[in-house]
């Protein structure tokens, strides 16, 4: 099995297109990314049959859930710098192997801290897999327009595993044990350790020198503790530990980025932060995920609690948007060769404004269909936005580093992610909070005052337990209050669209591509590397 190695030195030298071959590895491709993403989502659903075998307490419970995305937050960039000097694909096969078999353990845990370590090896196995992924679409399609589609499907991939992690969590346990959400992931592995020595080739950077371990514990310790504080802060407020983690996380950052500037091989390429295509682009992406994961929040409440829908219809329905919006990537790919990108990225996040505008008029009472497009709307901008940055930004790092590189702009989906919970989730709470208060009965104990005061689902809860005409009223100002917090979320993601709108065009403006209309070479100008991809080895 031969593949071309190529160059873009020569401005206008024509790229090696992909043959059939590749395209069929970037389907092997997909199958860790759907897996990685679903399983962010997929143990929603699981909590409460898991709860009752395995009796977490109220720490251990949070742990199982969050310590996946902590682990794979942590490590992305050591994992993308390391499959840039030891082969993306033998990284990738690795991280399929482990998270294989940690889903196998997460699947027979006896116990919570069984299972809580079972989910940090998969956060491990995802943090292998997901930079791997990305780094191997930017060698196998040396082509800026094949590569463009192929990133617009990777893209795709990864938001949808996200929207399908609860769907296929909530089908599972309407039929299996609560193990059954982690064992769908191993034959997909095994699939994925057969296909990828046939299809995939081996990538690395020869010249990459060796792998720096300080600087990996220093990436570690910025963004563990960041996304930790992030996380604890939107749950339980500005506690001492949450606020020293981000402190430490801070510290621990700038320690990594001088570093990097000091070590003889650093893991992260700083002279591509500087390039402005590739900062600019995970910038977009941390803005785009900012509102996705927090607005999210809000939706699947709503469907929930205010429709009383049961979780496997609510997370059916909130799939819909995303399949509406499915060739809307493939789109802006075939756009961005015609457009300046700034403006289609611009674009992209108008039409999320628009859209999250749209949803500051939903009501109780509204139609499902009004919802629904509300979301449609602006899922299709945050999608173009997001498979636009991701080529952009592939295409201004040099072949070598592309793992490196996909590490940077998947850490920042990640911090955007944790941030929108952190602030969207505190500006929803706080009004409703303050809308609840006086609506309270006089003399509820204080535990389920608290509990009512806090959200939606302990008002109802509350309400349960009081006689029907409190009760009844109880709910009715707590629904009102969760409404008036939840377009608060949306007009503040809004806001935040808007201004990311002028971003975009002041940030990305002017970027071209060798492949961009009339074949004019604008990497030099704005600052693209210019780099010989190294031979791919078999």
């Amino acid at each position: 099995m031969s593949f071309t190695a190529y160059t873009s030195k020569v401005p206008g030298a024509p790229a090696p297109k992909a043959g059939r071959r590749e395209w069929i590895a970037l389907v092997v491709l997909l199958l860790p990314c759907l897996l990685v993403s679903m399983d962010v989502s997929v143990l929603y659903f699981a909590v409460p049959f898991l709860s009752a075998q395995l009796e977490p307490s109220a720490v251990q419970q949070l742990w199982i859930l969050d310590v996946y995305g902590f682990v794979l937050a942590g490590l992305l960039i050591t994992m993308g710098a390391l499959g840039d000097r030891i082969g993306r694909r033998r990284l990738l096969l690795t991280g399929a192997v482990l998270f294989g078999l940690a889903s196998c353990l997460a699947a027979y845990a006896q116990s919570a801290e069984m299972l809580i370590a079972a989910r940090a090896l998969l956060g491990v196995g995802g943090a292998t897999l997901m930079p791997s992924t990305l780094a191997m679409i930017r060698n196998l399609f040396p082509d800026e327009r094949q590569r463009g589609k192929a990133v617009a499907i990777w893209s795709a991939a990864v938001t949808g595993g996200i929207a399908i992690g609860p769907v296929l969590s909530g089908a599972l346990l309407e039929h299996f044990w609560w193990g059954a959400v982690f064992l769908v992931n191993t034959p997909a592995m095994a699939l994925l350790l057969i296909c990828g020595p046939l299809l995939l080739p081996e990538f690395k950077n020869p010249a990459a020198g060796r792998f720096d371990l300080l600087g990996s514990v220093l990436s570690l310790a910025a963004m563990l503790p960041v996304v930790y504080g992030i996380k604890e802060i939107a749950r339980n407020g500005a506690a001492v530990l949450p606020v020293a983690a981000l402190v430490v996380g801070v510290l621990a950052a700038a320690a990594f980025v001088l570093r990097q500037r000091t070590a003889r091989h650093p893991m992260l390429d700083l002279e591509l932060l500087r390039h402005r295509g590739f900062s600019g682009s995970v910038l977009m992406n941390l803005l785009a995920m900012f509102t996705v994961v927090g607005c999210a929040v809000f939706l699947t409440q709503y469907l929930q609690t205010i429709r009383s829908m049961s979780p496997l219809r609510a997370a059916l329905w909130h799939m819909v948007p995303s399949l509406a919006v499915g060739a809307i990537a493939p789109l802006s790919a075939a756009l961005a060769r015609r457009v300046d990108r700034a403006y289609l990225v611009a674009a992209g996040f108008v039409f999320a404004a628009g859209g999250f505008l749209w949803l500051s008029r939903l009501e109780a009472s509204s139609p499902l269909w009004f919802v629904l497009g509300g979301a449609a709307v602006y899922a299709s901008g945050l999608v173009a936005v997001m498979s636009l940055g991701n080529e952009l930004a592939l295409g201004a790092a040099p072949p070598e580093r592309a793992g490196s590189a996909s590490a940077v702009l998947e850490s920042g989906t990640e911090l955007g992610g944790a941030l929108g919970m952190a602030i969207l989730g505190t500006i929803g709470s706080a009004v409703y909070g303050d809308d609840i208060g006086g609506a309270l009965p006089a003399g509820l104990p204080k535990g389920a005052a608290d509990a009512a005061h806090e959200t939606l689902a302990g008002a109802l809860q509350v309400a349960a337990h009081l006689p029907d005409r409190v009760g009844h009223a109880l709910v009715s100002a707590a629904r009102d209050a969760f409404m008036h917090g939840l377009h608060a979320a949306v007009l503040c993601a809004a806001g935040v669209m808007a201004a990311a709108a002028v971003l975009a065009v002041v940030l990305l403006r002017g970027l071209r591509t060798p492949t961009d209309e009339g074949g004019k070479a604008g990497a030099a100008a704005d600052g693209t590397h210019q780099a010989t991809a190294p031979a791919a080895v078999n």
